[in-house]
Formats: structure tokens, C-alpha cells, sequence
């Protein structure tokens, strides 16, 4: 299962463990720069690269073949999975995610904008004002979503914001500058293993005419809709967990109960 941009793991799939972990062994992890967990080693942070780090996880588990869950921009890490790693997977569900993201011009600057703040973030950071740069980064975030990150609930929202914050800003600014050059709409109909895909249909981050868009390239994909944002795995676990129980029996078949 693979996590979207600046939260970790388990601030992604909190809501989904325990009830796909019912049909299926679980394995998440963060990805580099990400969360506690990411590795901080210095590197590219291209899709593909991370993508290279889901394969490595899966190979070090002795895993044969997985099918790679992804949202948002794990959506995109799991498209690149299974261009470069073929031969680990035997399916795919896409969440809230898209073949490219910096299709306007807006788009191809504000990523570029987070892209070359990437160095003034490992300054701050290397003179201990991490938690500075994070607060900017929210406060830029929710101007630009025009919505609170929160969800209402105190005690979620401060160990949500814990679990962002303790990231490598510098790591996930250069992560959306990459999420920026992505773009697999030139092989995606390609994918010839099982696939889903789950659209959240009130969703301004990752729009949901994209991700209409790429239901409609995949070569025959399962389409489940429902009517949510792009926290759609945190905010809405009522709608979300049984869209991707839905999503996940197009793939393998019914949960055996």
C-alpha cells in the first residue's frame, strides 16, 4: 500500500488497515523523506525511484508478486512500479490519482516553486528550524486548497500533523517536483495485469476529471466512484474502505469470508 505526497503511511491507510488486513497480508511503508519512517539518504525523488524503493520492499519481504495499492501520488509510484517491476505484480488499484499532474502552466510552476524551495528547507532544517518550514508549508497548502488540513477531530489532527512534520521537508518538496514530470499517458493502456480504479468525485487536489481520465486509458479497468474529496481515506472511511473492498474484489476476486 502505497502512501500519498507529505503524509506517511500510516496517516494514509490508518483508516484501511485492520479491514483489508481481513482479506489480505498488508504491507506499507514510508516512503523515503516521508513521515518517521522514510529514509533521508540524499537521492533523486522521482517517481520511478520510488518506485524502485516499493519493489525493493516487496523483494526484501520475499514477496513473489503483490498488487500495489497507490494514492495520489502513491498512484503514480504504483503506475511506475509496474512499468519498471513487471514481473512483482499481479494487479493494480489506483486511488484519487492521475497520468500526469503539471499540465497547466500554473501547475508546471507551483511544482517548480516547491521544487527550488527544496534547498531553503534543508537549510532550515540543518539550523533546527525544521518545524518552521512545515508551518509555511501548511499554511501555503491550505491557502492554495482554500480548506482546513483538519479533520475536526483534535486528537487525529495533532498526531496527523506529527506524523507530517517529522518528514524530510526538503525530500518531499523535491518528491513534488518529480509528481510534477510524471506522466504515463504514454504506455498506461499498456498494463496487462488486473486493475481498479477508485475516483473521488468531489476532489480539487487531484481532479477528478483526471482521474476519469485515466479509468478510461487503462485497457479495462473496474471504475468504482464515490462521493468524496481527496481525504477521501481519512475523512471518509465509510465511503472509501468498501469502494476499495470493491476495487480489490475486481482484482483477485471476493474476499474469502
Amino acid at each position: 500500500m502505497i502512501h500519498g505526497w507529505t503524509v506517511s503511511a500510516d496517516l494514509n491507510w490508518c483508516r484501511t488497515y485492520e479491514p483489508i488486513a481481513r482479506r489480505a497480508r498488508v504491507i506499507a511503508w514510508d516512503q523515503r523523506g516521508h513521515g518517521p519512517g522514510g529514509i533521508r539518504a540524499r537521492g533523486r525523488m522521482r517517481m520511478e525511484d520510488l518506485a524502485d524503493d516499493a519493489a525493493a520492499v516487496v523483494r526484501a519481504l520475499g514477496v513473489d508478486r503483490a498488487t500495489a495499492v497507490g494514492y495520489s501520488m502513491g498512484g503514480a509510484v504504483a503506475q511506475a512500479m509496474w512499468r519498471r517491476h513487471p514481473d512483482l505484480l499481479d494487479g493494480l488499484v489506483l486511488c484519487a490519482t492521475a497520468m500526469a499532474y503539471g499540465l497547466t502552466a500554473k501547475e508546471r510552476r507551483d511544482f517548480a516553486v516547491m521544487g527550488a524551495s527544496s534547498l531553503s528547507a534543508r537549510l532550515a532544517a540543518a539550523v533546527g528550524r525544521n518545524d518552521l518550514g512545515w508551518r509555511a508549508a501548511r499554511r501555503a497548502g491550505e491557502r492554495q486548497t482554500g480548506a482546513s488540513m483538519g479533520t475536526g477531530d483534535a486528537d487525529f489532527d495533532r498526531w496527523a500533523w506529527d506524523e507530517t512534520k517529522a518528514g524530510s521537508l526538503d525530500h518531499v518538496l523535491r518528491a513534488a517536483w518529480n509528481l510534477g514530470r510524471f506522466d504515463s499517458s504514454d504506455w498506461i493502456h499498456e498494463v496487462d495485469v488486473a486493475h481498479a480504479v477508485v475516483i473521488c468525485g468531489d476532489d480539487d487536489v487531484v481532479p477528478t476529471a483526471r482521474q476519469r481520465q485515466l479509468a478510461h486509458a487503462l485497457p479495462d479497468a473496474t471504475i468504482v466512484e464515490i462521493d468524496a474529496d481527496h481525504s477521501a481515506c481519512v475523512r471518509r472511511p465509510d465511503l472509501f474502505i468498501p469502494a476499495l473492498g470493491r476495487a480489490l474484489d475486481a482484482v483477485h476476486g471476493p474476499a474469502q469470508q
